[in-house]
């Protein structure tokens, strides 16, 4: 087996990007601290291809060189908006027909494997802080809570592993 060589790949232009059927989904930066977590998250709704990310409280905005480090270019094509708080953001998700997602552990979160999404709806995921979690604001505000399975000692996903795992799974459900 080889692997494929980066003109293999069929990658899309950035203007094509924009063009094409996006899934169903928004991404929400609770007061996310770390730089390279943001690029890494805008990194990965590139690979899936979503709507976009609303940045949110103390949540760095690009351009910035940190970001960027592990964005690698996707700041250009994800949408994004900055929030100067998540109430505002949540707020105006509702007005444009989002069910509202906190990705958290909680009283009476469902688990990942057992959500079915649906065609039909629209999807905005919270992922909080990486050491709080989605804020009280926030859960205060939200539609339903997913948690995802976790079995060893930790009980702690790093928020772009928690990401990837979650958007790797709405999309596995709503492409089948």
């Amino acid at each position: 087996m080889q692997k494929l060589k980066l003109d293999d790949l069929n990658r899309v232009s950035v203007s094509e990007f924009k063009q094409q059927d996006k899934l169903p989904i928004m991404l929400v930066l609770d007061d996310v601290r770390s730089m390279h977590n943001i690029g890494s998250i805008f990194r990965t709704a590139d690979g899936f291809a979503i709507e976009g990310i609303y940045l949110c409280g103390i949540t760095a905005q690009p351009p910035h060189r940190e970001i960027e480090k592990t964005a690698l270019g996707a700041t250009q094509s994800i949408d994004w908006h900055y929030f100067q708080n998540i109430e505002a953001a949540i707020t105006q998700l509702k007005l444009d027909g989002y069910q509202i997602i906190a990705i958290e552990q909680a009283e009476s979160s469902m688990m990942l494997h057992k959500f079915a999404p649906q065609l039909n709806e629209k999807y905005a995921l919270i992922f909080g802080n990486e050491v709080n979690g989605v804020s009280d604001k926030a859960m205060c505000m939200i539609d339903t809570c997913i948690e995802i399975p976790q079995f060893g000692t930790k009980h702690s996903f790093n928020i772009v592993v928690s990401a990837g795992i979650v958007l790797w799974d709405f999309f596995a459900k709503l492409t089948a």
